[in-house]
């Protein structure tokens, strides 16, 4: 059999077990906590991002994951309440990617083809921490061996309309998996102490989150870690 034959027989098998995982845990999401009539319409869409980010999760090494269908006030609700939608641990364990831009790079730096000294990059921060661009700052300025100036180093949120382009999903939506570009991925160090080690974030659609292992998004997305925290309480 070619080798092409072989990689198409197995995604259909990764898609196959995507497709069962998906059945088996939509039934342990209470029955209460959707509007089944609302997400009919988006249902589709979904499972498509589903499957297509669990063959690449599971391509890149990673078995302890699962997504999960949110309704779509989910962001009108507290921590608390997204907490119990998804049988998170703790609001704690809730995360977020928010893409960032370098306003103030050197004008060669127009892409991420240098993971070090990138125009963009995405940052997981956890829900309950505000964003430090002070930290990151500082943590860039580190990460090229003080070599650049530190002024070159302005980390703002990227304007939607880029992020879209550059991640392929819209807002709240965003995840580090099966991106359009290639954008280094810089993961809060508060994450990575938290108990148990499993974290929430976007699923690829305003209605899909992704939970996953720890240590086995960090060997797969393989982002940087900072010392210093980059969120605040």
């Amino acid at each position: 059999m070619a080798i092409e034959d072989l990689e198409r027989l197995q995604i259909g098998i990764l898609e196959r077990i995507a497709e069962l995982e998906r059945a088996f845990h939509a039934r342990l999401v209470p029955f209460d906590n959707f509007d089944h009539g609302a997400n009919r319409s988006v249902a589709g869409r979904g499972d498509a991002t589903e499957s297509r980010l669990s063959v690449i999760l599971r391509s890149m090494g990673v078995s302890d994951f699962t997504f999960r269908t949110v309704p779509l006030d989910y962001y009108d609700k507290t921590l608390e309440e997204r907490k119990e939608i998804l049988g998170a641990f703790s609001v704690h364990h809730l995360c977020k990617s928010i893409v960032l831009v370098n306003s103030q790079a050197p004008a060669n730096v127009i892409d991420c083809s240098d993971h070090n000294n990138s125009k963009y990059y995405i940052v997981v921060v956890q829900y309950v921490a505000r964003l430090n661009a002070e930290n990151i700052k500082n943590f860039l300025y580190a990460l090229n061996n003080q070599r650049i100036p530190k002024k070159r180093f302005n980390l703002r949120l990227a304007p939607e309309e880029e992020s879209l382009k550059l991640t392929g999903f819209v807002h709240n939506a965003v995840t580090c998996v099966g991106m359009k570009t290639d954008i280094p991925v810089i993961l809060d160090e508060a994450i990575t102490k938290l108990q148990p080690d499993f974290f929430w974030l976007g699923g690829g659609e305003v209605d899909l989150k992704l939970g996953i292992n720890t240590s086995e998004f960090i060997s797969a997305i393989k982002p940087f870690l900072g010392s210093d925290p980059f969120g605040t309480s």
